[in-house]
């Protein structure tokens, strides 16, 4: 089982020039992991169209592919929606940095049927490129969403190219117990983002929050155990969301769950609230500088500290 990075897990990093793409590939190769994971969604102080690239055009594209092979690391890409124009741009970008296999996810700020509905047509049409390609495209379980609706998804587009990427982290925002999502989701999973996740409140507001694998209320152990047994996935990517914080996205009880206890059992913030609040954490820059240097040192130990958990991890369940 190959260990991958996300470049959402170092979110405070890019976001602060502190890391560029380049920069970001040389560290997943100092941590001793074995692949990329680019996210191509723009956000604060980074490309405002393709996030963690400062380009598509050919040059810089062919520049940052011979920078993923010269460290010997897979690559894969991330997006988000459905729209057909935006997963096609994905496909161009993923095809010139040999990526195989792109994640996306369908819903964003609320769940919406219309647009589970939009998206089952929006995919069916880029299955095509898929095809020529040679690329899989995996439906990310992206806080809104139940793993059943996922899999219900995947089963209506009925496309060999077209599965799950499974997020061992995400369904508790809709009421799911996490392991019975990755327990579902994987047969179906293309690829992952592998977390821990805590629960704790915002003043008054409960609250999912990210954590260092193996700090936090997930079964982190028999998640790697199950995607080992029951996927064909062959890579796990880490996407430690820390420091950030998230609320409920669907009505309590959604996915099966209604109460704070065992994952979901709440448990004190990782910082101190008289510094920043929870559902701060993702943008501590807009609280002080003091938060800033805080959350991005603590982001930093998360990364080494979660690389490491999943080594541990691997060894015991596929071998040295």
């Amino acid at each position: 089982m190959k260990i991958g990075l996300e470049t959402e897990s170092c979110h405070l990093l890019f976001q602060n020039g502190l890391m560029n793409i380049f920069d970001f590939i040389r560290y997943t190769w100092e941590l001793g992991l074995d692949g990329v994971e680019i996210n191509i969604i723009p956000d604060h102080n980074l490309h405002p169209e393709l996030g963690c690239l400062d380009g598509d055009d050919d040059v810089y594209l062919r520049r940052v592919r011979q920078a993923i092979e010269y460290y010997g690391l897979y690559c894969e890409i991330d997006t988000r929606l459905t729209e057909p124009t935006l997963l096609q741009r994905a496909l161009r970008i993923a095809h010139k940095l040999n990526a195989d296999v792109i994640r996306t996810y369908i819903n964003k700020g609320e769940y919406s049927q219309k647009s589970m509905s939009q998206a089952v047509e929006d995919i069916k049409s880029v299955v095509p490129l898929l095809k020529k390609y040679r690329i899989k495209l995996g439906i990310e379980n992206h806080e809104y969403e139940t793993s059943d609706e996922i899999i219900d998804i995947i089963k209506e587009i009925d496309s060999n190219w077209v599965g799950a990427h499974c997020d061992i982290g995400n369904a508790m925002m809709a009421w799911e117990n996490p392991v019975e999502a990755v327990r579902k989701l994987a047969p179906y999973t293309f690829s992952t983002h592998f977390k821990d996740h805590i629960i704790c409140l915002h003043d008054d507001t409960p609250v999912v929050t990210g954590v260092p694998v193996g700090e936090g209320s997930i079964d982190t152990e028999e998640c790697f155990r199950i995607l080992v047994e029951d996927s064909m996935v062959t890579r796990i990517n880490i996407e430690t969301c820390f420091p950030y914080s998230s609320t409920f996205d669907r009505a309590r009880g959604t996915g099966g769950v209604s109460d704070f206890s065992a994952a979901f059992k709440i448990k004190p913030p990782p910082f101190p609230t008289e510094i920043i609040k929870p559902l701060d954490y993702y943008y501590p820059h807009q609280i002080s500088d003091e938060a800033l240097k805080l959350l991005i040192n603590a982001q930093r130990n998360c990364v080494s500290q979660s690389a490491q958990a999943l080594k541990i991890l691997r060894s015991k369940y596929c071998g040295e």
